[in-house]
């Protein structure tokens, strides 16, 4: 595969988890899920598996909780050796099959990438992702060299991604954050 349709692949479609190991032996996997809830993954009746740079369509024909986390059976897998070639692939989802989200939401994919300003208009770097605390939702913003070359440094920032505090306005068109943050932070 091309870097280019490796690019388009990953900017066509969204991770929502992984498989991570055989479950039993009759072809069930481990899910490892990024969706919230854990289970919403198995609102999905297709998921496209990526393995390296091949990608194959399966349908869930059966899925659950089991203790902490998830197990799933998907159609073509129906042994322990077939399971375990399965395992390590990677849940993706067209962005096109996401819902529609309503005013301000954002899906964390569309923010990554943003240029981060403050108010006053100083340049803090790029959204490189975000991740969960038991609060709220993090942002972590990178400088120059990985991120923004107009940064004002190559600090990493991690930020609140709290509304209407933190977060001032999100341009996705422009692809800018607007924040209310101080650079020495």
């Amino acid at each position: 595969m091309s870097e280019q349709a490796a690019r388009s692949e990953r900017d066509d479609h969204v991770v929502l988890g992984k498989l991570t190991s055989p479950y039993g032996v009759k072809g069930w996997l481990k899910v490892y899920s990024h969706t919230g809830p854990m289970d919403g993954i198995l609102e999905y009746s297709e998921w496209v598996l990526r393995q390296g740079d091949t990608l194959s369509r399966h349908r869930l024909l059966q899925g659950r909780r089991h203790g902490k986390g998830l197990v799933a059976l998907l159609e073509g897998v129906d042994s322990r050796e077939a399971a375990e070639r399965m395992a390590g692939a990677e849940i993706l989802l067209p962005k096109t099959d996401l819902p529609q989200l309503e005013g301000d939401e954002y899906y964390w994919h569309q923010l990554e990438g943003l240029t981060v300003v403050t108010r006053e208009g100083t340049v803090l770097g790029c959204v490189a992702y975000l991740f969960e605390t038991g609060a709220n939702d993090v942002l972590v913003v990178k400088g120059d060299p990985q991120g923004e070359p107009s940064a004002i440094d190559d600090r990493e920032r991690l930020l609140p991604f709290l509304p209407d505090e933190v977060i001032v306005e999100v341009d996705l068109a422009g692809g800018t954050m607007t924040v209310d943050w101080d650079p020495d932070f």
